[in-house]
């Protein structure tokens, strides 16, 4: 089902894709609430636009695939919906590990663990284990997540391995801190997507979006398709990155 990355050159060559794509899976509860549905439909139909745009990713050659599933701050939601929320990870964990480990997909989790259930942790951990070793898509889901608690951990981490003298505080680079977040080892996202028309990152990757393209969709999330992810890579082949530089001088 997802993360195919034999598709043939015909389908993958003909557009450049990003990398890193992360996308902030936003509009589940008004996708519902436009069609007088309870919310717990939309973060349903929710899971199910986390399919099919993995399995696009995967088909169009993105290495990475990062999904805002759950921030820190979700925590102040009604319980029903908590509830709710972290049935849904079981599910698709459940439902849909078997199926991400046949298609060479590796599963990781970014994120606090330590307030969230045994259960769901065990989850997590047999996800990432089995998949580990797969070199298909990556496919990072940021649940319990927020960017400033990932920084304020790993000031802690560094704090801690400059009190214990294994790190001298002068030769602490941005690549240090790099090291001590979550998604060490992870390239930073070429491109970030909103969906839903909220123009903000909402404590999403704060120290990893420092150059990447930021794309905003109208569309709420159980709506996004693989045409729509097509329409954002193709936005993002328009920009003209600099990464800080001046652009390159047009010759005549």
């Amino acid at each position: 089902m997802m993360g195919r990355q034999d598709a043939p050159a015909s389908e993958t060559d003909a557009v450049p894709v990003p990398r890193h794509v992360a996308i902030i899976m936003d509009g589940n509860r008004r996708w519902a609430a436009r069609r007088h549905l309870p919310r717990q439909v939309g973060h349903r139909q929710g899971v199910e636009a986390v399919r099919v745009i993995t399995r696009a990713a995967g088909e169009m050659g993105i290495e990475y695939l990062t999904l805002y599933g759950f921030s820190s701050e979700n925590w102040n939601r009604p319980a029903d919906e908590v509830s709710d929320l972290m049935g849904l990870l079981k599910l698709f964990i459940r439902r849909d590990l078997a199926e991400l480990h046949q298609n060479g997909v590796q599963v990781r989790i970014i994120g606090d663990r330590e307030h969230l259930e045994a259960d769901i942790v065990a989850l997590i951990e047999e996800a990432e284990a089995l998949t580990r070793n797969n070199s298909n898509l990556k496919l990072i889901i940021a649940f319990n997540y927020g960017g400033q608690n990932e920084i304020t951990s790993a000031v802690r981490r560094i704090a801690r391995e400059v009190k214990a003298g294994r790190i001298d505080p002068e030769a602490i680079t941005q690549e240090t801190v790099a090291n001590h977040l979550d998604t060490a080892g992870i390239p930073d996202p070429d491109l970030i997507i909103r969906t839903s028309g909220e123009k903000r990152l909402s404590n999403f990757l704060l120290w990893q979006s420092a150059y990447a393209e930021l794309v905003f969709s109208d569309v709420f999330w159980p709506d996004f398709s693989p045409e729509r992810l097509k329409e954002s890579i193709a936005e993002f082949n328009r920009r003209d990155r600099r990464f800080g530089a001046v652009a390159a001088p047009v010759k005549s």
